[in-house]
């Protein structure tokens, strides 16, 4: 109580503001412990946790089978056996960053493989022409895709399921279902089997598709990093409403984004020739599905806006390794899709549980 003086009123008024001062301080002070801390270095780095993963399995797999995993051949292997996904799963990549979907990257890129081939067997037409005219229609069909979704407003699921039945289809009625031999291309057209080249660093064997899905990675990775595109593309997939209000012009980042998207896929069915040695229009059927479980895998979030492409390659490369890991144990292949499904539930839960922090 105050006895009523000036003085002690105006002490007790000073002391009180004081312990208030005290208190707001106490209250606004973050309180960040172990577990928010990592679920916040995940959500600025999503790809560390296929990284993560991706060295665990080489080193489980190391230690269980010896030499005969932990060797440079086995290595690049790996590598080779991937090339063809890693390439489309960076075309999935892009659309999924834009919370789209394309089902129908395996379709364009078996498509654009058959033109690349008919062209320079059935009309004659150089084999440089013949491989622009199998890009161009990949682009072709990926612009096709962006703009139905970006202009006439459809789902991107219903779109790309769509897109890839009637691409599928085209494909086998122009083909006629005729598979043109390795032989045929290694004499008249070798330049369809470019990405298929081998070279030997020591004791590993690299191809041209592997080394092209790399370069494609990295060239990627930096554009969505470090260009307006790139920030654009994000933007869209994190919140389209939003992204158009800061004038971001929406409707020409996802035709661009499906154009791009395409044109990969048109690369990936130049690397599936070289890949395999023929152009088989029944070659690649399950490339979209095995593109989407890279990505998930990889840490992309399917509800778009997050995500390194990045961890697309890790995710290819995780499939990868458990695919030969398991083979040279003798085990079943049916353990590989158990795994595999086991990663892709987990990694969607990851990033549940990764969306939920706050920056």
């Amino acid at each position: 109580m105050s006895d009523g003086t000036p003085g002690n009123a105006d002490d007790d008024y000073e002391s009180a503001l004081k312990d208030a001062d005290v208190n707001v301080a106490e209250f606004d002070e973050p309180q960040r412990g172990l577990v928010r801390a990592v679920q916040h270095a995940l959500h600025v780095n999503p790809a560390f946790v296929p990284l993560i993963v991706l060295v665990i399995a080489i080193l489980t797999f190391g230690i269980l089978l010896g030499s005969k995993f932990f060797s440079p051949f086995a290595m690049t292997l790996i590598l080779q056996q991937v090339q063809i996904v890693g390439i489309v799963a960076a075309a999935q990549s892009l659309v999924i960053l834009t919370a789209g979907i394309d089902l129908s990257v395996g379709a364009i890129m078996v498509f654009s493989s058959v033109i690349m081939g008919q062209f320079t067997f059935r009309y004659g037409i150089p084999a440089p022409v013949s491989i622009l005219c199998g890009l161009s229609a990949g682009t072709a069909i990926g612009a096709l895709n962006g703009f139905l979704v970006a202009k006439i407003k459809l789902p991107p699921f219903i779109v790309t399921l769509g897109m890839w039945q009637i691409v599928l289809a085209t494909n086998f009625l122009y083909s006629a279902n005729e598979t043109i031999r390795s032989q045929d291309i290694e004499a008249e057209a070798p330049l369809l089997q470019a990405f298929g080249a081998k070279f030997s660093v020591g004791g590993a064997v690299f191809t041209v598709g592997v080394v092209f899905m790399v370069a494609l990675i990295l060239i990627l990775t930096y554009v969505l990093r470090h260009t307006a595109w790139g920030r654009h593309v994000y933007a869209v997939g994190d919140d389209k409403e939003a992204a158009e209000l800061s004038g971001v012009r929406t409707d020409r980042v996802l035709v661009s984004v499906y154009a791009l998207a395409g044109l990969i896929c048109a690369f990936a069915g130049w690397a599936l020739i070289g890949r395999i040695g023929s152009v088989s229009p029944t070659s690649g059927q399950l490339a979209n599905i095995e593109s989407i479980t890279a990505v998930v895998i990889g840490g992309i979030s399917l509800f778009g806006g997050r995500g390194s492409i990045l961890g697309s390659l890790f995710g290819a490369l995780i499939v990868g390794v458990f695919t030969l890991g398991l083979r040279l144990m003798g085990a079943d292949a049916q353990w590989t899709y158990l795994l595999i499904g086991c990663l892709i539930i987990g990694a969607v839960a990851i990033d549940q549980w990764i969306r939920k922090v706050s920056v």
